[in-house]
């Protein structure tokens, strides 16, 4: 049995799934669990899955207002008193963390027991979980060289592998982009501020289009925009839109199912910088506009994004200060150097790691030894 804990955003959730697709690739007789936060996106994806998991009553902590996270406490006491008593049933031979609040409990129980413990580290900058872990930590695997430096307990037991993703997209570009109403011949902006949307970029594209439409700004007789805007903004968008005349070359969406997909039918992407998605990024070897969360702890997103941005791989747009008719200068300036795209769709897949799950499931399936059954 494997353990695989973290969660509460895609952004950890996912690399823990990627890396156990990847070690039940190797290893068929290895079972996994999973742990995560009830409030956690989790919480939906692990049953559709049909995985083996427990979710947990841990939130993250206020570090804006630290003396308001009691519940964080209270949850975390009670979670550890779950994670033993499943640890007791399942007696797990390895434990994953991949950040995240919803990663923390098992972490530590693993360390306590004496079970090895592999982290994985999506960004720039460690996350918090990932720095109360190292001091039990057997291996971290890291996505970003300039994370070595910034765990300077793991020495030689940290290795730089990247981010584990989903696959590559197997449909073909004009089919995905036909899914969505696009033109095979369009030039595809995709735009999306992650699985939840953000409401700030979600404005900035919103006064984008307002100028596009009323022709203020010019748009490309053949550029069209998918727009990801997340559930809980899509009713805005659609109503934006309707007030625009529905710009047929517009097309909102709340989700996107099959972002490596959409990734490998876009041209250019306007994004915020999270770990996992300029990972996919790098792997479809497309270009972006990155505009960072400027709330990420510690900045990690702006740090994601200036790595990418010094390899010529990506811009960086800094949300403050930014408006829609500067964001589209930066998009316009890009669709009209087709070199420049082509140099940072080259730097993109220098920069991309496609068998990150692949190399940490190997390290784990050492760590698991020789068995009938694991």
């Amino acid at each position: 049995m494997v353990a695989l804990s973290g969660g509460g955003t895609g952004g950890h959730l996912y690399p823990a799934l990627a890396i156990a697709d990847a070690l039940r690739a190797r290893r068929p007789n290895v079972r996994t669990m999973f742990f995560g936060a009830e409030r956690g996106l989790e919480a939906h994806v692990l049953p559709e899955r049909g995985e083996l998991h427990c979710l947990l009553p841990v939130y993250g902590i206020d570090r804006a207002n630290p003396l308001k996270s009691w519940r964080a406490v209270i949850g975390l006491l009670d979670a550890l008193v779950q994670v033993v008593r499943y640890f007791g049933q399942y007696r797990p031979k390895v434990v994953v963390v991949t950040g995240g609040y919803a990663g923390a409990p098992a972490g530590i129980v693993a360390g306590l027991i004496g079970v090895p413990l592999v982290l994985q580290e999506q960004n720039s900058v460690p996350g918090l979980v990932t720095k109360l872990l190292t001091r039990w930590a057997t291996r971290v695997h890291v996505a970003y060289p300039e994370a070595l430096d910034r765990l300077p307990l793991m020495g030689d037991r940290a290795f730089v592998t990247g981010n584990p993703i989903r696959p590559a997209s197997v449909r073909p570009r004009d089919e995905v982009r036909a899914g969505y109403g696009v033109p095979a011949s369009a030039s595809l902006l995709l735009a999306t501020g992650g699985s939840q949307g953000s409401r700030a970029l979600n404005e900035l594209l919103a006064e984008m289009l307002k100028s596009l439409v009323d022709g203020s700004l010019v748009r490309p007789a053949e550029l069209h925009l998918l727009w990801a805007t997340g559930p809980k903004h899509i009713e805005r968008a659609e109503y934006l839109l309707k007030e625009h005349g529905s710009p047929g070359w517009v097309h909102p969406i709340a989700y996107i199912d099959d972002m490596p997909g959409a990734l490998e039918a876009a041209d250019l992407a306007i994004c915020r910088a999270g770990a996992m998605f300029t990972a996919e990024l790098l792997n479809a070897g497309l270009p972006a506009v990155l505009v960072p969360l400027p709330t990420a702890a510690e900045d990690h997103q702006m740090q994601n994004a200036l790595a990418l941005e010094a390899a010529g791989a990506a811009v960086v747009s800094p949300q403050e200060g930014l408006t829609g008719d500067a964001l589209w200068t930066q998009v316009e300036r890009l669709l009209n150097s087709p070199d420049q795209l082509s140099l940072m769709k080259q730097s993109a897949h220098l920069l991309a790691r496609p068998n990150a799950a692949s190399a940490i499931a190997m390290d784990i399936e050492m760590l698991l030894g020789l068995g009938e059954e694991v």
